[in-house]
């Protein structure tokens, strides 16, 4: 088996990381050269998820502050709109308090 640092489509960069130039459709040389290239990509997937997981854990503090915002400006709103139909909820609750009061009809 030919070892990664001995094949021309490997590049091992200065800092020590590793990229294969290879293709698995075209110049796969052993079949272990798929293997560790699907290894390879799957380490770069996990890295940006992990990315991306980061990302979204630095903004969730903002979406918490922007969901009580809104949260406030709904609850302000229907306090504002209450008076436009308080009767009819009125109503409606001593409907339904009327209708809890009375002992079920025995035929």
């Amino acid at each position: 088996m030919i070892q990664c640092k001995d094949c021309e489509f490997c590049v091992i960069d200065p800092d020590g990381s590793i990229q294969l130039k290879c293709h698995p459709y075209q110049n796969i040389k052993e079949p272990e050269c798929l293997t560790k290239w699907q290894l390879m990509k799957l380490d770069v997937m996990v890295r940006a998820y992990l990315s991306t997981v980061a990302q979204y854990k630095k903004l969730a503090p903002m979406q918490e502050k922007m969901m009580k915002a809104m949260e406030r400006e709904i609850e302000e709103f229907e306090e504002t709109e209450k008076w436009k139909f308080g009767d009819l909820e009125e109503e409606e609750e001593t409907e339904e308090e009327k209708e809890d009061d009375e002992p079920p009809k025995i035929p």
